[in-house]
């Protein structure tokens, strides 16, 4: 597997105990550990299962790791059969003890990193996780976390505890930050072709955490510090958000001037250089957009500096569903109803199409939006049978019947399984706020 770097060590430069490590994971003796086992920790686990070693996963939930022994898998882009297969050949297994590090070459941190209400850093499973590693360290063990933090985490906050057992990172133990990029759902780029980046605390860790990931992922891109390493990943996502809340403004301000904001995208991305097409939609989602600027911003701010776009790109963003709401009360006003009492179908609500997530979904706000204005509200998800928060137990209804029923349908999630030619010839009223319809046309159609 390429490992890209302009000036990578080589072996004899480096310190004896990292020779032996990197022998040790070039030759597939060196046991790999994976600490979280959800969206990011289990495609990891069975990736390098899958390239010949011995992966023992760690998770504090017994319900993950009784199925992972079982052979079964929880998540949608692993398949149960890969687990299966591994389980059966002796190369994954699950356990709640982190003893289990103890007999371990190395340990991938990915544990949930969320924001705090106030939209700060909530570091507690990285700080218990750590904790918990600390406990059992010894002499040769890589550690990488890959969980999204803010600048200076891993030097920061990892560094001292692992080094309160008198090792000394880059010559007793190696320590990086590898910041993960899972897209869950897409069927092009997974975790073994998707880039890995990785930097150290010293070139000798980063030598190390280089040459692990170039076991089983396709290519290795090592930067020159831990701390490059975490701004990578809070980039690309502070890129995607601010886009995205560009285009979501030009959605709102294209409505107030009867303008298409579709047919607007769609003409600008004909030109072959300096534009990149983003969609507007009802708002963000999922695990790393609407959360890891934020990282950015709160560091930013202990620096002394304003992360203005940031700020403003999120307030805009989380605005997007009070909008979608209102374009349905437009729309039902327009057809002589009242939003109150009317009978509302939410189509999608997972956070994006085709997968079975509804972290930070924005059809949950809208649909706490439209119940507090006093809507019925249901909604049809095939991937989400039911789903409880803020205090409401929902579940799926079946698609054609709700969708004949509903005084209007509002299209969150377009997921490709959705008969859309019915849809429209059923619905009464539709909001597309993700252009599923595009094409269609039809006077219970109303667009964002």
């Amino acid at each position: 597997m390429p490992i890209l770097s302009s000036s990578p060590l080589a072996d004899a430069q480096l310190p004896a105990s990292a020779q032996t490590l990197i022998a040790a994971i070039r030759d597939r003796s060196a046991r790999v550990g994976v600490v979280g086992l959800g969206y990011v920790g289990l495609p990891l686990a069975v990736e390098f299962g899958k390239a010949g070693f011995h992966v023992t996963g760690i998770d504090v939930s017994q319900s993950k790791v009784d199925q992972i022994n079982a052979g079964v898998s929880y998540i949608q882009d692993v398949p149960t059969a890969e687990v299966a297969e591994l389980v059966a050949a002796g190369r994954l297994t699950a356990t709640t003890s982190f003893a289990s590090i103890d007999q371990l070459d190395t340990v991938n941190i990915a544990v949930p990193t969320p924001l705090r209400k106030t939209k700060d850093p909530d570091m507690s499973y990285v700080v218990s996780a750590a904790q918990a590693i600390a406990r059992h360290i010894h002499p040769g063990l890589l550690i990488i976390l890959e969980s999204t933090t803010y600048p200076g985490t891993t030097d920061e906050l990892l560094l001292p505890m692992f080094e309160e057992s008198g090792l000394k990172a880059g010559r007793d133990f190696f320590l990086c930050f590898s910041p993960e990029r899972v897209d869950p759902g897409n069927p092009s780029f997974k975790t073994r072709n998707i880039p890995k980046v990785v930097g150290g605390i010293t070139p000798a860790c980063t030598a190390a955490g280089a040459a692990f990931y170039a076991q089983a992922l396709d290519t290795v891109v090592p930067v020159g510090s831990t701390v490059t390493a975490e701004m990578v990943k809070l980039l690309e996502n502070t890129f995607r958000m601010i886009n995205i809340g560009l285009v979501n403004e030009l959605a709102v301000m294209c409505h107030r001037m009867n303008i298409n904001v579709w047919e607007v995208i769609e003409a600008a991305a004909t030109k072959p250089f300096g534009f990149m097409p983003f969609y507007p939609g009802p708002g963000l989602g999922g695990h790393c957009i609407p959360i890891d600027p934020f990282y950015l911003s709160w560091k930013s701010k202990q620096a002394g500096i304003e992360a203005r776009f940031i700020e403003l790109a999120g307030h805009i963003n989380g605005q997007m569903p009070h909008f979608v709401v209102s374009r349905v009360q437009d729309a039902l006003n327009d057809h002589s109803k009242p939003l109150k009492g009317s009978n509302i179908l939410v189509l999608g609500i997972a956070y994006k199409r085709d997968i079975d997530d509804v972290r930070e979904s924005p059809a949950l706000d809208v649909i706490h939006l439209l119940k507090r204005a006093g809507a019925s509200v249901s909604y049809h998800d095939p991937f989400i049978p039911s789903i409880q928060f803020e205090g409401l137990s929902l579940g799926s209804v079946e698609f054609a019947p709700a969708a004949a029923q509903a005084d209007c349908v509002v299209i969150i999630t377009d997921h490709k399984s959705f008969d859309y030619d019915a849809l429209v010839a059923q619905a009464r009223l539709i909001v597309d706020s993700r252009n599923a319809l595009k094409g269609r046309t039809g006077a219970n159609i109303v667009r964002l």
